[in-house]
């Protein structure tokens, strides 16, 4: 069971401050919890109940910042194609991974967090007009969803394709955290149903609500003042070498 994975206080402290630090990122740019918090908690966990210590943080953040947003039917509307493409694909590839090992979750994770970092450095270098739109939505909605099912991080798809909108910083925060709540109710609910993390890990993540909120507040000091650009590009190194570390373990 998972108490048995976390023997000491200060496992639960560095489980506590990985997600800090992960609020203090979505605080700061809107995204980025479980895109840092899944890799540094994999370090210290089998990778399938790190996703499950962010199933509350997860929905209560987007939730939050959707709310905040104000636009959620726009957001509906124009990412409806997008939504259901993410739903069907995250269904299907948890399915389809439900028998990995550890390790072969923790390699594929690694993989994907490098994926992140090509796609989150090449998504200012293009843009994506309402015509071409209509088409990519649901076919970044498949992909990032078969990003979610084998390890919940599906911002790094996400991410790239709302940069290449261009859309506004209220209109990307608010946009990425409609996508993200409506794509982690279906992803959480199937990875309980097969068995990839119990209602032991959801109530713990009830504890985890904590240390977001206190990295979201800090967040939002430092997005005044400093810029999302430089601190885009500490992501990106951070990123780098949590995927490193991941592949070495």
């Amino acid at each position: 069971m998972f108490h048995d994975a976390m023997p000491s206080q200060a496992l639960w402290i560095a489980c506590f401050g990985a997600v800090v630090l992960g609020g203090v990122v979505k605080g700061t740019l809107g995204v980025g919890l479980p895109l840092v918090v899944v890799p540094l908690l994999s370090l210290l966990l089998p990778a399938p109940k790190a996703m499950g210590l962010l199933v509350m943080p997860v929905l209560l953040s987007n939730l939050w910042q959707a709310i905040e947003g104000q636009k959620l039917r726009e957001g509906f509307q124009r990412f409806g194609g997008l939504l259901v493409g993410q739903f069907v694909a995250t269904i299907a590839a948890i399915h389809f991974t439900r028998n990995l090992s550890v390790q072969g979750f923790n390699m594929l994770l690694a993989l994907v967090v490098m994926a992140a970092v090509g796609m989150m450095l090449l998504g200012t270098s293009f843009n994506i007009d309402r015509q071409k739109e209509r088409w990519m939505g649901p076919l970044v909605g498949v992909i990032a969803g078969a990003m979610a099912g084998v390890s919940s991080l599906t911002g790094p798809i996400l991410i790239t394709y709302l940069l290449a909108l261009r859309l506004r910083r209220e209109e990307f925060v608010g946009s990425i955290s409609i996508i993200y709540l409506i794509g982690a109710v279906p992803m959480y609910g199937a990875m309980l149903l097969y068995g990839r993390f119990g209602f032991s890990e959801v109530g713990l993540s009830c504890l985890v609500l904590i240390p977001m909120f206190v990295g979201l507040q800090i967040g939002r000091t430092i997005r005044h003042r400093l810029s999302d650009k430089v601190f885009r590009h500490l992501l990106l190194s951070m990123l780098v070498a949590l995927s490193l570390l991941l592949l070495m373990k």
